[in-house]
């Protein structure tokens, strides 16, 4: 069950070929920061492009909680009347941050310097995912977390009230981590260093500059550095978000799989360290042309052509993981309509996503027909060939939109139907996925029952 409400049962039949421009939401990650630090600003921060999902929408819920004006002004526009770096009041209710993991990790960070408590809160799948990796670092600040047991949600917060500034080396590559650290280090004195051996996405550190946070960042011996003097005084922006390359993954995905497919999809960001599937998805022989490149927001973007395409099994490059470590599942899918063999590994993360989405990928798959080998490390998928997945099953979502998405695709391209159980979590992060996909030619239904 979704925890956001009534199960949505859907199903994917074989579809003709896609065509058309799918213009997929604004970037999720962006969107999160945009809120965050436009409430951390002195002054009115304007927000184009946000995604409306409903994990963006709890975060815009959660900076109200902490004293920011927060407003809808239509059309994606938004507007935060931020209350300054060290300024948020403390929440009169606790904060339920729903089905998102990046946003109650950032927002911990961001109230942990500062002298309030406050309780976080999410649903069914949020509340099973581990803490302990963004409470640690918060501890070395002087923060206090009571959680329950595994340092699971719900968890009360206690901000420290003379922060102090850390060392941190980020223990395993993941960009929530390494952005809590640095957005609680902004209200510590001094400076606060985070290294991590292998990048992450940039958003935090890009945007923290936009904002006039003094950040600097340099490759040493230990890894990646970023050094952040704290207590600035972070200036209001206007800020244009990209579209989101991990939900551009899904239609992406879609039209190389279904025969005869050509779309394309504008102005997706290009970030370096977000751009790992579509570099594979070149390997592997997919037919992606990168137009009309460009800077929006500070990110680079560009517009995207993909034409149906017979691909290849390959083995994914390890360190390639921390620039794609989202779009695993859906590059399950294409590896399984591939010719030979794919293999993936350095992805122990994906289970402590929303789900184990290693096992749950490779269940569903399973029941399509499709061999498949793991280890807690590695998902090896043996593919069958355009058209040579049976397809037929009705797959667990785990209340992982990613994962009701990936079996969707997999459906306009196998013999049979593919269901999944509950399609509900899939408004968390794309929530127009069904009648953008239905326009351009897709076959997804609703079951009753």
């Amino acid at each position: 069950m979704s925890g956001h409400g009534t199960p949505i049962p859907m199903t994917s039949a074989r579809s003709g070929p896609l065509k058309g421009e799918a213009r997929v939401p604004g970037d999720k990650s962006i969107s999160h920061r945009s809120l965050i630090l436009g409430a951390m600003a002195i002054g009115e921060t304007r927000i184009t492009g946000l995604l409306e999902g409903e994990d963006v929408l709890d975060t815009a819920k959660a900076m109200r909680a902490f004293g920011a004006e927060v407003n809808d002004l239509g059309d994606g526009e938004w507007s935060v009347h931020g209350i300054g770096v060290g300024g948020f009041a403390e929440p009169s209710q606790v904060i339920d941050c729903g089905n998102s993991g990046t946003g109650v990790r950032l927002i911990m960070g961001a109230m942990a310097t500062q002298p309030i408590t406050a309780t976080f809160t999410g649903d069914a799948s949020l509340n099973k995912r581990p803490m302990g990796r963004v409470t640690d670092p918060l501890a070395e600040f002087g923060a206090q977390s009571f959680g329950r047991s595994g340092g699971r949600l719900p968890m009360t917060i206690v901000g420290a009230r003379e922060p102090v500034p850390v060392r941190y080396v980020v223990p395993v590559p993941s960009a929530q981590v390494k952005s809590a650290v640095l957005l609680a280090g902004l209200n510590a004195p001094g400076k606060t260093v985070v290294i991590e051996k292998e990048a992450t996405r940039d958003h935090t550190e890009r945007m923290l500059q936009g904002f006039g946070a003094e950040l600097s960042v340099a490759e040493t011996d230990e890894g990646r550095e970023i050094t952040l003097t704290g207590q600035p005084e972070l200036s209001p922006q206007a800020i244009a978000v990209p579209r989101d390359p991990s939900s551009a993954a899904f239609p992406v995905c879609a039209a190389l799989i279904v025969e005869g497919s050509e779309i394309t999809v504008p102005g997706v960001s290009q970030n370096p360290t977000r751009n790992g599937l579509y570099t594979t998805l070149v390997e592997m022989g997919a037919d992606i042309t990168f137009e009309n490149p460009r800077e929006e927001g500070g990110e680079p973007v560009a517009d995207l052509r993909v034409r149906a395409s017979l691909t290849n099994g390959i083995e994914v490059p390890t360190d390639r993981a921390p620039s794609m470590i989202d779009e695993y599942p859906i590059l399950a899918v294409v590896a399984a309509l591939s010719e030979g063999t794919t293999t993936m590994r350095g992805i122990k993360e994906l289970r402590v996503k929303e789900c184990d989405r290693i096992d749950a990928m490779a269940r569903g798959l399973e029941a399509c027909g499709v061999r498949i080998e793991e280890d807690e490390d590695s998902l090896i998928v043996h593919g069958l060939g355009r058209g040579g997945v049976p397809g037929g099953a009705t797959c667990e979502s785990h209340l992982d939109h990613r994962i009701a998405m990936a079996f969707m695709v997999l459906g306009m391209a196998s013999q049979k139907p593919v269901s999944v159980d509950d399609g509900a979590p899939i408004a968390t992060s794309f929530p127009v996925f069904e009648p953008l996909m239905a326009e351009l030619g897709a076959q997804i239904r609703r079951d009753n029952r």
